[in-house]
């Protein structure tokens, strides 16, 4: 069994990186939800393990108010694992639309990703990505006119560096900056705008505004957790771990409630300086480390040769002096999740030692 099996006759089930579970368990109402057709478990960056239970009807209200969403059904080149629910979307779609998607190893190279794409047959191709796949595909001319070839483009799961917004503009592509999670089924924003029949919204938090999210497609819920469910889903609504605006309806996500670094009594937004980090260097992560004189100190990891002379300045005009880096550390690349997003607990822990 699949997961593009498991979709279309209705047998609940797991991805794993190893393959498909059938997990019936999921539907007992005493620890699941009569209606979870699927469980993604969401360990990825933060190391707290939670098994999300999405519906079949989440996941197909997903899949339609996408399709409205980038201009058509199609078939989709799945360069995500479908233990993510990035991946799992793809399938869901591939399957309302009646299509079978081309699969690619989420690590590929320029090469395997221009490979794949021309097996792709359907008038309407889409793909969905992580920035750094994306990244990596913007120095090689061949991949920029196979990505040029996509009725859509769908990134998200990360900040978007503006490198790739770049990109997008110069060379004609089909982009959508994505944002939601396991608990909506994936993108529920698209570009900023909520997706048809999604509802964005915030609660004040300790001083910010926490981003609350209302549709079909929100799940159900966490497999036996009924704290944590309690904790997020009220009402049909998902409380989500991340702060933002709502602006005329357009949603603007400034990062995740543990992303903001209380340095010596100042505020400052780890994912904002991140976004500066990146218009000096390939890649970035910046988080805040337990410190006895400051409270948390502004650290950061980066890639490239820029000096840190150069970068800290652009983050003292970009931002102030409280929010440049006290600590540095330069590798080659950023160590990644199988999900392509940076291993935050392993990039932590070697800032700490800095």
């Amino acid at each position: 069994m699949d997961v593009y099996h498991a979709l279309q006759h209705g047998i609940p089930f797991e991805t794993t990186a190893h393959g498909v579970i059938e997990r019936r368990d999921i539907t007992d109402p005493t620890r699941g939800h009569p209606d979870a057709i699927a469980v993604v478990r969401t360990s990825g960056s933060t190391g707290t393990p939670k098994q999300t239970l999405l519906t079949a009807s989440g996941l197909a209200a997903s899949a339609e108010a996408t399709a409205q969403r980038i201009g058509g059904q199609g078939q989709w080149l799945l360069a995500v694992g479908t233990q993510y629910v990035a991946g799992l979307a793809v399938v869901s779609r591939s399957v309302q639309a009646g299509t079978v998607p081309v699969t690619i190893d989420p690590g590929f190279s320029p090469a395997e990703f221009v490979a794949g794409t021309n097996q792709l047959d359907h008038e309407f191709t889409a793909v969905s990505m992580v920035p750094t796949q994306m990244l990596r595909l913007l120095d090689d001319d061949a991949a920029i006119a196979a990505l040029q070839s996509y009725s859509a483009i769908l990134v998200g799961g990360a900040a978007i560096p503006e490198r790739i917004t770049e990109a997008a503009k110069r060379y004609g592509l089909h982009l959508h900056r994505t944002y939601g999670m396991s608990e909506t089924c994936g993108g529920c924003v698209y570009d900023g705008v909520p997706l048809p029949g999604v509802t964005v919204d915030t609660v004040a938090h300790n001083g910010v505004d926490r981003l609350r999210i209302t549709g079909p497609m929100v799940a159900a819920g966490y497999f036996a957790n009924p704290e944590l469910t309690a904790a997020h889903f009220v009402d049909g609504a998902y409380l989500t771990d991340d702060y933002g605006t709502v602006t005329n309806g357009v949603v603007a996500v400034h990062g995740r409630l543990d992303d903001v670094i209380n340095t010596g009594g100042v505020k400052v937004s780890a994912a904002k300086i991140q976004q500066v980090l990146q218009r000096w260097v390939p890649e970035a992560f910046v988080t805040g480390i337990p410190d006895a004189e400051w409270g948390h100190r502004v650290s950061a990891v980066v890639t490239g040769d820029t000096s840190e002379e150069i970068l800290a300045d652009a983050v003292r005009s970009a931002m102030g002096a409280p929010a440049v880096p006290k600590t540095w550390l330069r590798l080659d690349a950023l160590p990644m999740l199988e999900n392509g997003k940076p291993d935050r607990i392993t990039l932590t822990t070697w800032l700490t030692k800095e």
